[in-house]
């Protein structure tokens, strides 16, 4: 939810801090005063364009920085991993809501601090403008993605948006709940987009293309004919060594053996004792010694190092007669060379050059543009086609359900709504089954169409409706989204919804207002006391005239929160537009009244 809102310095507003509720806000104050400019500092930190001429005049720059706390679940979500391509909400991360925010401001290298997630924007006056997420900047871009996952806006101009046709998709899904089957049918079509963009390339190939498939198919055979071996250039060149020092290596070896054990090679044992023979004798001296303690010992160290010799002779007299001939040497130069020259084209290892010929033959297989290729693709193709079509028929059949639940409901709002006659229809018709049906979401066209009034043609919604018509549709929908789902950890905003509004009708808005607010933050900026008494806070906007000591500033507005008389003595303003007896005791009872009734209208259903 938005827990502060900062602003320095945009339009007549000079400074200014507002804590809304957790609940119900209500912004209140006489037509002029400045209430818009809450709206534009609200805009602005969601990065809306960024107009210098609403820097406050003689100021260099405006600031205004929104922090919006998120629930525990949200932050949790950041450290979860468990993201997904459902295709609602957030299309990279499958969350919605606080999460979707805060798996996008992670993105941008941005982690809540303390369950808080800082946006600011300062304009200066010359025109430029700067967006800063967690005293990080980033593009504005960057703060409306994240900003559009926590505050929706529902003004004049802000309403417009649900006129699109994606909009409107998302909403429906929101209510209908149906990320089960939206997930299953966007595994399904993103198996067959991949599949279409291969065979696409298979069709489309060029003389190019063509080149390179001969390529990867002549390179494939020359190293399979080699069929070389992990580590095989190593190895032969080890062995190709051995062989050039045959003689060093038998001379060596020999004196070795011959000092270690003459046993072992042909020489005159009679020139002298070997080093075993030595040993063994000097064992047999310290064994024929009677005295025991240390003498023994040494004699059992001696038959270890006499082992261990023992070990080392048996390991050289391997090592006679393996050096290899000539005719071994050629062959093994042969081999090497014709490794060397496949690490040359390939390498620089043989490792590398076996793993490119892996990485070449799945190439290989996109450029294989046969006629045999492609009808196996294409196969495969329709396999995957019949299996999107399936989970895209199921996921229409949530919406259908859905979309019939929601256009009544709405409709039954709206005649408490002072929009009696009103209604909406929420149309999913499947699209030509001539042409391909299928797109990212489905294969639904989902239209809403609202009908202002008994007898008015039904129209799509955005073109069929005034500011203040739209805005109660808008706070229509909210709230059976709201009764139906929850309120996604979202702040709502809602301007103009009272516009055409008087006495009962005005009651029975701000009690919707009041009964949203039960699961979701609601900011409604308004000029009926009937709607700002059902408010958990209330702050009014007041228009300053210029300090006589400083001409220069002009008309300064003011924003201040109201409590206790001071409430009531805003109310009676509202009501009757002056302060009277009469007017703040009427205050004081339509307060009373609103609290008393307000817990059975945030517990009730549509019709209380």
């Amino acid at each position: 939810m938005l827990e502060e809102l900062d602003i320095h310095n945009l339009g007549p507003i000079r400074e200014a801090t507002i804590a809304p509720a957790a609940g119900m806000t209500a912004i209140t104050g006489e037509t002029g005063a400045g209430k818009s400019m809450l709206l534009s500092a609200i805009r602005l930190v969601s990065g809306g364009a960024a107009e210098s001429s609403r820097v406050s005049s003689g100021a260099d720059e405006a600031w205004a920085q929104a922090i919006f706390a998120l629930s525990d679940d949200a932050v949790a979500s950041e450290h979860s991993g468990d993201t997904n391509d459902a295709g609602s909400g957030d299309a990279d991360s499958g969350f919605t809501g606080a999460a979707a925010a805060v798996a996008k401001a992670h993105d941008a290298g941005v982690d809540p601090e303390d369950g808080e997630l800082f946006l600011s924007r300062t304009v200066r006056a010359s025109g430029r403008s700067r967006a800063v997420l967690g005293g990080k900047s980033v593009p504005r871009s960057v703060l409306g993605a994240i900003a559009g996952e926590l505050v929706t806006i529902h003004g004049q101009t802000d309403q417009l948006k649900i006129a699109a046709a994606a909009r409107q998709r998302e909403f429906l899904d929101r209510v209908a709940g149906d990320e089960a089957e939206l997930a299953a049918y966007r595994k399904a079509w993103d198996a067959l987009a991949a599949m279409d963009e291969r065979l696409e390339r298979l069709r489309s190939q060029e003389s190019s293309a063509r080149q390179q498939a001969d390529y990867l198919r002549e390179s494939i055979d020359r190293i399979n004919r080699t069929d070389p071996q992990p580590g095989e250039d190593e190895e032969l060149k080890a062995r190709r060594e051995r062989i050039e020092n045959a003689a060093d290596i038998a001379q060596g070896v020999g004196s070795a053996l011959g000092a270690l054990d003459a046993s072992q090679v042909d020489v005159d044992a009679a020139d002298g004792a070997s080093a075993v023979e030595l040993i063994n004798h000097a064992v047999t001296s310290l064994r024929a010694i009677r005295v025991g303690g240390t003498f023994a010992e040494q004699a059992d160290r001696l038959e270890s190092i006499n082992a261990d010799l023992g070990d080392v002779v048996f390991a050289l007299s391997q090592e006679l007669g393996d050096e290899g001939s000539v005719e071994d040497l050629d062959q093994i130069n042969g081999r090497i060379h014709e490794l060397g020259d496949l690490t040359r084209r390939w390498g620089p290892t043989l490792a590398d050059v076996l793993a490119w010929r892996d990485k070449a033959a799945f190439d290989l297989e996109d450029l294989d543009a046969s006629p045999e290729k492609v009808a196996e693709l294409e196969s495969e193709r329709q396999t995957l086609y019949d299996a999107a079509l399936a989970a895209a028929d199921v996921l229409s059949a949530a919406r259908v359900a859905a979309a019939a639940d929601l256009g009544a409901r709405v409709t039954e709002e709206l005649g408490s709504l002072a929009m009696l006659g009103a209604s909406l229809e929420v149309r999913v018709t499947p699209r030509d089954k001539a042409d391909d049906p299928l797109g990212p979401y489905g294969r639904d066209d989902i239209a809403f169409l609202f009908t202002p009034f008994e007898g008015s043609p039904q129209l799509p919604m955005g073109k069929s409706a005034s500011g203040g018509e739209l805005s109660r549709l808008m706070l229509a929908l909210e709230l059976v989204a709201a009764d139906t789902r929850g309120g996604a950890d979202q702040t709502f905003i809602f301007d103009e919804v009272d516009a055409g509004v008087g006495g009962k009708a005005a009651v029975e808005l701000g009690k919707r207002l009041a009964r949203l607010a039960r699961s979701a933050q609601v900011i409604v900026v308004t000029h009926l006391a009937q709607v700002a008494s059902w408010a958990d806070a209330q702050f009014v906007v007041t228009k300053e005239p210029p300090d006589a000591d400083d001409d220069d500033l002009g008309v300064v507005t003011t924003i201040a929160e109201v409590s206790g008389e001071t409430r009531v003595h805003e109310i009676a303003r509202m009501l009757s537009g002056s302060e009277s007896e009469a007017s703040l005791d009427h205050a004081r009872e339509l307060l009373s009244d609103s609290r008393l009734t307000l817990p059975l209208a945030r517990a009730g259903a549509a019709g209380d």
